[in-house]
């Protein structure tokens, strides 16, 4: 499910690290990687939170579920960046695939 979309101006490319610096910063358990796409795995409390670009050329925020881990993860963004939180979760291509 995607939650929200991070705005900023120029390719995720260049906010790649800029972003997964600022998530470190905030949470413990974080993995990344960039190469083609871009994308950020923060786990908080066993959820899993990913920040990527596979569906979009801006960084969006999803789950498998809601909870208090979206919603921190989305607290912290905010933050810093500016967020376009979506009303009710977007379901993403392979949310339904197990």
């Amino acid at each position: 499910m995607i939650f929200a979309e991070l705005i900023y101006s120029g390719r995720y490319e260049d906010f790649h690290d800029e972003l997964l610096a600022f998530v470190r910063e905030r949470f413990e358990e974080v993995e990344s990687g960039i190469q083609g796409d871009s994308w950020i795995w923060i786990t908080y409390r066993g959820e899993r939170v990913a920040l990527d670009t596979f569906t979009s050329m801006r960084h969006q925020v999803k789950s498998r579920k809601p909870g208090l881990h979206v919603e921190k993860v989305i607290a912290a963004l905010k933050e810093k960046f500016a967020v376009n939180e979506y009303a009710r979760p977007e379901p993403e291509v392979d949310d339904d695939e197990d």
